[in-house]
């Protein structure tokens, strides 16, 4: 059996990328690909032309493109050195033609103090720039006295931490629901078939991260488990599981 490379594995991922983003959106879609990152031993994966140049997934509505949807991942071996996973994700939601993006999902591996996997709106309200500035500590605070008024666009609004974060299939039926974007036939088939892979993918993973809790649940169901000859290591506060 031919061990897999971290460069196989994210191949196969922008693979299925593809064929999740035509099957929902329609074959103009542009393909992803798996671009290697020497200097920091990532792959990054994104639509990409053949002479390497970033390209934006265009969404119709109504039969007229409105919408730009940027999507990269910086793809990295997870702590067990076994499985793809992702060192950073960004899903950017844009009108056509206008620089600032109207949603930001984002996930960041490494993040432990500010959540993880977060959403950024690009909306003003008076309220929360009001709330931000009567804030003398934290990161408002630094802004300030930077004197940098601090943006609402700024503020990591929590979405799941890192096994539960809304993934690119959670975006585009966002976009499906609340604009009515032009859709491919047997899209919806399409999309249940990646939330599914998803979905089981991040609850391996966070099985693999609180085992005796997963032990404890089949238990319940009727399930007969004998446990390793050697015990795994106990799931810690660090665990991806537990963390904001």
């Amino acid at each position: 059996m031919t061990e897999a490379t971290l460069d196989g594995l994210a191949s196969e991922f922008a693979d299925k990328l593809t064929a999740l983003t035509r099957g929902v959106l329609g074959q103009d879609a542009p393909r992803f690909h798996a671009i290697e990152l020497v200097e920091d031993r990532r792959v990054r994966v994104q639509p990409i032309e053949d002479d390497r140049v970033v390209r934006d997934i265009p969404v119709a509505v109504g039969g007229v493109h409105r919408i730009d949807l940027r999507v990269s991942y910086d793809c990295c071996w997870d702590g067990s050195s076994r499985f793809l996973a992702a060192d950073k994700s960004e899903f950017k939601v844009y009108y056509k033609n206008v620089a600032d993006p109207l949603f930001r999902f984002e996930y960041e591996r490494k993040a432990s103090v500010l959540p993880g996997a977060h959403i950024h709106v690009h909306a003003h309200r008076d309220e929360v720039a009001y709330l931000l500035r009567l804030s003398e500590a934290g990161r408002p605070g630094s802004k300030l006295k930077r004197d940098r008024l601090p943006r609402s666009s700024e503020l990591h609004l929590p979405v799941g931490g890192h096994r539960m974060r809304p993934s690119l299939e959670d975006v585009l039926l966002f976009l499906v629901r609340e604009f009515a974007i032009d859709t491919a036939a047997g899209w919806e088939k399409v999309l249940g078939v990646h939330v599914q892979d998803w979905r089981v993918t991040q609850l391996k993973a966070a099985v693999r991260d609180a085992p005796d809790a997963a032990v404890e649940v089949l238990k319940d169901l009727g399930y007969t488990i004998e446990p390793p000859v050697i015990p795994a290591p106990r799931s810690s506060s660090t665990a991806k599981l537990y963390l904001p």
